[in-house]
């Protein structure tokens, strides 16, 4: 049992034995100098405060750009922090820095520490063998995606992604190598030990294994369990909310599995939404296009699937998309696991079937026969960086007479947990899929659904949507099943 955190910050090794579970990374930063990492929004939205963290994920080196206001600081137990500060040698600029110079990228320059944090890391991203999840996506729309989580207030973004284009082709520097190089130093910070740390209030723990967050949990029910922070770090900045026992799980290298078999794929509770999007959108396409509009870069980099569905949010982007494919929940309790379909995890607003000591140990995620539709639509304000409005994700079966075999349809926004539309599957189920069954099922949506008006939406514009996005549906996914049939691989009933 260790009580201490260790991580490097830049070069130097910092152990620490006091730490409030509160402290966020942005703040410990300015208070030890680190000045060039910027307070801006403070929850996670404008880029200012980015950072890179590098750690060793079940073995492998991860370079990520993340937001330090809304990382709680036990969090980087094991890991490298690397700040603006750290990055030219000698005085020498990196490519990327040299680049926003020559190019007039750098303007009023209180956001540009951030940019150069989050260009650097999706250049090296781009020069390693890691897979970022652009894969297909052409340079400018990567390049998009890589800056939608910074906001340049001097609307200063084409000299911006001038200078990122110019910097993919430049030679590397002694801090990409220094970052290639870091893989033996973060291995030998892996003790495998548990973290424990009296803060006077309560206490931090960070598990080393599944099994000692399990035990943990059997003694102090009510722990806070925090995986990415994006949502408990706004707890923390603008609730200002104490912590008194807490369990950090980024450790637990048994909840970072992203295990894929002919049936499906089982993702651990601790895997992000960027490690899990390539292998969740092999086997939901839509789904991963999805994951693209899901926060930005750098929150897709800490935020968590399974932290996602935990919380039980009715807003949250991945349960509905997750309920339409047929994901299984897996929970564990002490010894004891449990699973259940996804949609039965949500009971009520802000309550879930969760018992005390409980916690989510991985979702699986059921791959598609090839006969299913499978669609996800997303519909808020903001195409990047915003909470939705509605989401619909549909999954449609027809037999070879064209009659719908199954259907789930279900939506996020809607009511005060997602869930399926259950009168509208109804609807659906043994008709043929044309334009009158679609009609009677969009009239089943208002009986399946009752939505409040908030600052996101009005309730009449979410009952639209709702209907509207079942008729994209069926727009989509009505030649498809013509394709299907013509193919011979519609079900045989």
């Amino acid at each position: 049992m260790r009580q201490t955190i260790r991580f490097y910050l830049g070069d130097r090794l910092v152990t620490l034995g006091d730490v409030a579970p509160e402290r966020t990374l942005l703040d410990w930063l300015r208070h030890e100098g680190r000045t060039g990492t910027k307070e801006g929004c403070n929850e996670g939205d404008c880029g200012a405060c980015m950072v890179i963290v590098a750690r060793l994920r079940r073995g492998n080196l991860s370079v990520r750009a993340v937001n330090a206001c809304i990382q709680l600081l036990p969090m980087l137990d094991g890991a490298a922090v690397f700040t603006i500060e750290d990055i030219s040698a000698g005085g020498v600029l990196h490519p990327v820095q040299q680049a926003m110079v020559s190019l007039n990228g750098a303007q009023c320059g209180f956001c540009t520490p951030g940019f150069v944090m989050s260009m650097i890391a999706f250049r090296h991203a781009e020069q390693s063998d890691d897979d970022d999840g652009s894969t297909g996506a052409s340079i400018e729309s990567s390049i998009d995606a890589a800056l939608a989580g910074n906001l340049c207030r001097c609307t200063g973004y084409a000299p911006i992604v001038r200078a990122m284009k110019q910097a993919l082709s430049a030679p590397a520097h002694d801090f990409d190598r220094r970052l290639d190089a870091l893989a033996p130093r973060l291995k030998a910070l892996q003790d495998g030990e548990d973290v424990i740390i009296g803060t006077g209030e309560g206490n931090l723990f960070l598990p080393a294994t599944a099994e000692s967050l399990s035990n943990w949990l059997q003694k102090v029910p009510e722990t806070v369990i925090v995986a990415g922070a994006t949502d408990v770090g706004l707890w923390v900045t603008k609730a200002l909310r104490r912590l008194p026992e807490v369990a950090f799980i980024g450790q637990c290298d048994d909840l970072l599995g992203l295990e894929e078999d002919a049936g499906g794929l089982t993702i651990g509770a601790a895997v992000t939404y960027e490690e899990a999007r390539v292998a969740l959108g092999s086997i939901l396409p839509d789904f991963g296009v999805l994951i693209g509009r899901i926060g930005s870069t750098p929150i897709r980099n800490s935020a968590t699937l399974c932290g996602n569905i935990a919380n039980g949010s009715p807003i949250g982007d991945g349960p509905p998309a997750l309920i339409a494919a047929g994901a299984i929940l897996h929970l564990r309790c002490g010894a004891a696991r449990r699973s259940l379909a996804l949609e039965a995890y949500f009971l009520a607003y802000g309550k879930q079937d969760r018992r005390p000591g409980e916690f989510v140990e991985a979702v699986y995620v059921p791959r598609q026969t090839p006969d299913t539709i499978y669609r996800s639509y997303k519909i808020s304000k903001r195409f990047d960086q915003d909470i939705s409005a509605v989401l619909g994700a549909f999954a449609l079966r027809c037999d070879k007479d064209g009659r719908i075999s199954d259907a789930r349809l279900a939506f996020g926004g809607m009511a005060a947990t997602p869930c399926r539309a259950r009168k509208a599957e109804s609807v659906l189920i043994g008709a043929v899929w044309n334009e009158e069954t679609l009609e009677l099922a969009r009239a089943a949506l208002d009986d399946d659904f009752t939505p409040l008006s908030d600052m996101r939406a009005s309730a009449w514009y979410r009952r639209t949507v709702a209907a509207n996005l079942l008729t994209r549906f069926y727009e989509e996914s009505h030649g498809e099943t013509v394709r299907l049939a013509k193919a011979g691989r519609l079900a045989h009933v």
